[in-house]
């Protein structure tokens, strides 16, 4: 098993797939490096190197109870790029995730960045403050805290409707797909998981976003009913310089699996261009 152990000691799961230009893909809450497979083994077998990682406390990854925080987590992004000696990566974050690698272009640099991908992402600010009207009530994360310090397993199965746009009309989500979700969400720990859900709510990233100097794609789903769209990549699309900003109509949060043949071509495309 592919593996890394970070300065605080906690180990790190990855799965490196292909050779070629590195891709590194960052998973959100509460899932894992699994919930990137399609991706990865559609870009790699056109010529990319994949990497995929469980974010600590999640997945296979050891599940420490501290260092549950954006800046760790950024940090443990950087010790997997400087260990495996990444150059020339394409980012691609997906909500949680987003935070994550916008969080380690601000402490990390660009150096080793060709590009970004931020795919639903909870970037600039998910909590609504004074600052941040167009965020979320804090009641909005309590409910979710209370939800998944109750009963986990079955706040995760709930979740897997509006995640996957399963309440929209027309929506053909299969039962494997939510145990999927579900199995990726419990293999996780429960403190980490609590804990995660106050970096990714509660984290300002418009400072990071800032920082960004290399091409970036913005790809958010118009019905994501997870990280609405107004309050999330459209501030980020005019926070980050230069970046392109592409609404799938009728996407939800989970538009990887949803759609994913639409999300590989403009990875591809993205790639190549």
């Amino acid at each position: 098993m592919n593996s890394l152990t970070t300065q605080d000691g906690t180990e790190i799961y990855y799965k490196d797939w292909g050779t070629g230009q590195p891709v590194v893909f960052s998973h959100g809450w509460p899932l894992n490096a699994d919930a990137w497979e399609s991706q990865m083994v559609f870009l790699a077998a056109h010529g990319y190197r994949c990497i995929a990682y469980d974010r600590r406390g999640h997945g296979r990854s050891s599940q420490p109870y501290g260092g549950n925080d954006m800046d760790t987590y950024s940090d443990d992004l950087a010790e997997l790029i400087e260990v495996l000696d990444l150059s020339n990566i394409m980012l691609v974050g997906h909500s949680t995730g987003g935070g994550e690698v916008a969080r380690y272009i601000g402490r990390h640099g660009s150096s080793r960045v060709a590009k970004v991908v931020l795919v639903g992402a909870v970037t600039p600010l998910m909590l609504k403050t004074e600052a941040n009207p167009g965020g979320l009530d804090i009641e909005t994360f309590n409910t979710i805290r209370n939800g998944v310090a109750a009963d986990r397993s079955q706040f995760f199965q709930d979740l897997t409707t509006p995640f996957y746009g399963a309440d929209q009309p027309g929506a053909k989500i299969s039962q494997g797909v939510r145990s999927a979700f579900w199995l990726q969400g419990m293999q996780g720990g429960l403190k980490n998981e609590l804990d995660c859900i106050k970096a990714f709510s509660e984290t300002d990233f418009t400072d990071d976003l800032k920082k960004f100097d290399m091409p970036t794609l913005i790809i958010h789903g118009d019905a994501d009913q997870i990280v609405p769209i107004t309050a999330s990549a459209i501030p980020t699309s005019k926070l980050v310089k230069h970046s392109i900003l592409k609404v799938y109509a009728g996407a939800p949060h989970g538009l990887a699996h949803t759609h994913e043949d639409k999300l590989n071509a403009d990875l591809l495309a993205f790639l190549e261009s």
